[in-house]
């Protein structure tokens, strides 16, 4: 990388909020979760909050076990496999499954995006599986063109108050052709792009060599992860009362959890504010309101919304205390933790 790139990359990561290092940017986020662990006196009282789900969904859940809280209605074919799993067996529970190629592959416990893959063949497929030796869902890839995030909550009861507190809308990364510029040189003029260059130098060699044609839309990139440098776009204004109470209709059926963001993929906003959409994932209690990684959105307001998610959440803790959900215990805390580390070990062992 040139001595220009490198410099842009430089200002880049310490003039934009959304390019932070997440070790410095998560800092005053951690004072507000540690006000309010002094307040309640409990580091972990947040892990009421989604009793369906181990410590709240703050860490090391299983997507799978989440997967089966969710309403059918809104949830994409998928099946679960583990490590050593014969293949042909698993292309059999595909097809029972009525899922076809290409789908997407992510492990049944990651995080940021890691490890998740667009896998075209059963080749493809098998050479995947072998290479991760983990649990894995395998997903219907779903064709619906727009892709985002919504971050909502409620309060205990059948009258309980439910709100949408974050929308955000995911534009993919890709370059657009001049019909003389490879890839790389295209992915070199936008500074969220060349955030990506040394990702593609490792895993993507062939693409940057690429010169697509004249006004050519090239995706670089099918999974929307702000990481893999998807643009985050607010999409807060689309929150009126209709899609509240859509959205408040699939939310009630899903038992055990009072806050969470779907990650999902809809066909247009009007049928996103219908609630028409397929969820890929559901977050837990640990959910950034993904909108403040707008590009201009800004670090105050970002920690203003931050501190606004806190309080809810504390106040959601103190609602579900009354009802007898209490927090987990520290001895269970530290054995999940345990359990999750040494998952990490794994992970972390394998080359990306």
């Amino acid at each position: 990388m040139t001595v220009n790139n490198s410099l842009r990359l430089f200002v880049a990561r310490w003039t934009h909020f959304e390019y932070l290092p997440s070790n410095i940017a998560n800092l005053p986020v951690v004072g507000f979760w540690l006000w309010y662990a002094l307040r309640t006196r409990n580091l972990f009282f947040f892990s009421n909050v989604n009793p369906s789900i181990p410590l709240g969904g703050a860490f090391g859940e299983s997507k799978s076990a989440i997967l089966r809280l969710l309403p059918d209605a809104i949830v994409p074919g998928w099946i679960l496999v583990q490590p050593n799993q014969p293949i042909e067996n698993i292309l059999q529970l595909l097809g029972d499954a009525g899922i076809q190629f290409p789908l997407i592959a992510k492990p049944d416990i990651g995080e940021r995006g890691f490890l998740v893959r667009k896998i075209n063949t059963p080749e493809e497929l098998a050479i995947h599986l072998r290479r991760y030796a983990l649990p894995f869902i395998l997903q219907e890839f779903l064709t619906m063109p727009n892709e985002g995030a919504v971050l909502f909550h409620r309060f205990p009861g059948t009258d309980g108050h439910f709100d949408i507190t974050s929308i955000c809308l995911k534009e993919f990364m890709s370059v657009r052709g001049d019909g003389k510029s490879s890839v790389r040189e295209l992915m070199e003029k936008d500074v969220r792009h060349l955030f990506q260059i040394e990702r593609f130098e490792r895993n993507h060699t062939e693409l940057l060599a690429i010169i697509p044609a004249p006004n050519e839309d090239f995706l670089l990139e099918p999974v929307g992860n702000h990481a893999r440098g998807t643009k985050f776009i607010s999409g807060n204004h689309l929150a009126d009362d209709r899609m509240k109470r859509a959205f408040e209709s699939h939310c009630r059926q899903i038992t055990g959890v009072y806050y969470g963001r779907f990650d999902l993929k809809y066909d247009s906003e009007e049928a996103l504010q219908r609630g028409e959409f397929k969820v890929m994932e559901l977050n837990g209690i640990t959910s950034d309101p993904a909108h403040i990684y707008d590009p201009g959105h800004g670090a105050f307001r970002a920690y203003q919304d931050f501190w606004r998610h806190w309080t809810i959440i504390f106040r959601l803790h103190r609602a579900l205390k009354k009802e007898g959900v209490r927090p987990t215990t520290l001895s269970d805390v530290w054995k999940f933790g345990k359990t999750y580390r040494r998952h990490l070990k794994v992970i972390n062992s394998m080359q990306v």
